[in-house]
């Protein structure tokens, strides 16, 4: 008998809502303090979750949603590179 996986799941902080893990893109604030796309999800410090779509970075940005589930301040040109950075992002297709 075959034993069923768990899938790992996780909530976008931009529409809130419950998905696949590998569905999500992980942004991550390093130890060192900077923000960044990890496309690997492997990157050590405090992550979090969001669609691959740019409607939801908007509205972590509008909400400020992104600076709470990262306790970090985010600074416009930050921003930017967010976009630039979630526009190039691929996800592994299974």
């Amino acid at each position: 008998m075959a034993r069923v996986r768990k899938i790992p799941m996780r909530m976008c902080v931009g529409c809130r809502e419950r998905k696949e893990k590998r569905q999500l893109v992980r942004i991550v604030r390093t130890p060192e303090g900077t923000v960044l796309v990890d496309p690997t999800g492997k990157k050590s410090g405090r992550g979090a979750y969001i669609c691959p779509d740019i409607t939801c970075l908007e509205k972590v940005i509008k909400n400020k949603g992104l600076e709470r589930a990262l306790e970090v301040t985010i600074a416009p040109h930050v921003v930017e590179e967010l976009r630039q950075q979630l526009s190039q992002v691929s996800l592994p297709e299974d």
